[in-house]
């Protein structure tokens, strides 16, 4: 195969690592992408032992590991500040730190910094994780936003991210930002625009996850495409569209699943993202790296969905061919 398939734990966190690992190979993966749901960053950081233990578990299952995944810790370095805190990070962050967003903030830098030297020490090269955004709030423009204020913002998450990325650096690791919704970068334009803030510093790259962009009305493979050197991990995850002339993009408050939506994440292969395209779009670009079956779908049992996605993917993580299929007709 060209490329690993490994389950993101995330939306398992409710098993233990052994669990997990126990239901990933009976559901035909390859590997995790370990959030910290199934990781102590800080403990990995340091302390061998609790590695090895963790090592020991993936190999006794066959296992391997290619990502770390620190989502809502990013999330907390910058919707903490104060015109972004979300009462929501509550539920990220340690109990003892709710309603504290300065303190909120702090342990969300710490365990980033902890997941890189997490990373080394399991000998990971790549964490992917969201970075929050200090004008999510401001993606509408009204009232009227201006120019000034979101070049401002943008300045804020450098200045924010800089000395992280300083210690992945150190660490010989990179970071993979989901590009979404609540993101300083969540579609097109405004992933480029981050990219040139940071100077493309090789540092900070894409976990590409297409389902975020399709209902958005972004093409993901002309995305991929145009991004691909900047593709460092990919999320394989579908999502159905259901404009219907009642249901917008906007998704009217109504909880994720309930067909009156627009859109709703689904099981892969269920059924408008064009995979076939994006991995023609990987093989050119040469990512090997792991496709990560990211699992959300309210309405499908998830051993189900998942054992299921681990197949459909599989049929989609073909090789580039060696040889023009037009060479083998030529004459001497």
């Amino acid at each position: 195969m060209a490329r690993p398939i490994t389950l993101f734990t995330i939306q398992w966190g409710d098993l233990s690592l052994e669990e997990v690992c126990r239901l990933a190979k009976e559901m035909g993966f390859e590997g995790l992408e370990l959030s910290a749901a199934h990781l102590d960053m800080k403990r990995a950081a340091t302390d061998p032992a609790y590695v090895a233990e963790v090592k020991a578990t993936l190999q006794k299952y066959g296992l391997g590991c290619w990502a770390l995944s620190h989502h809502l810790a990013g999330q907390c370095v910058c919707d903490t500040l104060p015109d972004a805190y979300d009462s929501r990070l509550d539920g990220f962050a340690p109990s003892e730190l709710a309603g504290k967003p300065e303190e909120i903030q702090k342990w969300g830098i710490a365990e980033m910094k902890y997941a890189a030297q997490a990373a080394k020490a399991m000998g990971v090269k790549v964490v992917t994780f969201f970075m929050g955004s200090p004008i999510w709030k401001m993606w509408y423009s009204f009232p009227q936003t201006s120019e000034e204020q979101i070049e401002a913002a943008y300045q804020k998450v450098k200045e924010l991210w800089s000395p992280i990325m300083d210690v992945y650096d150190a660490c010989g690791v990179k970071l993979a930002l989901e590009v979404h919704p609540t993101e300083i970068a969540f579609d097109y334009w405004s992933t480029k625009k981050l990219l040139e803030v940071f100077d493309y510093r090789p540092t900070l790259g894409i976990n590409f996850d297409p389902s975020h962009l399709l209902w958005q009305g972004v093409d993901p493979v002309v995305f991929c495409r145009d991004f691909i050197n900047r593709v460092y991990h990919v999320h394989a995850k579908d999502v159905k569209l259901n404009f219907d002339g009642r249901n917008g993009v906007l998704g009217s408050h109504i909880t994720f699943g309930d067909m009156r939506r627009g859109w709703n994440f689904v099981s892969l292969g269920h059924v408008d993202v064009d995979f076939d395209g994006i991995c023609r779009v990987l093989n050119q670009g040469g990512y090997h790296g792991p496709l990560s079956i990211e699992w959300e779908d309210s309405g499908m049992d998830r051993v189900y969905g998942a054992t299921e996605a681990c197949a459909y993917i599989k049929k989609y993580n073909f090789e580039a061919s060696d040889f023009a299929f037009d060479s083998a007709i030529k004459t001497d």
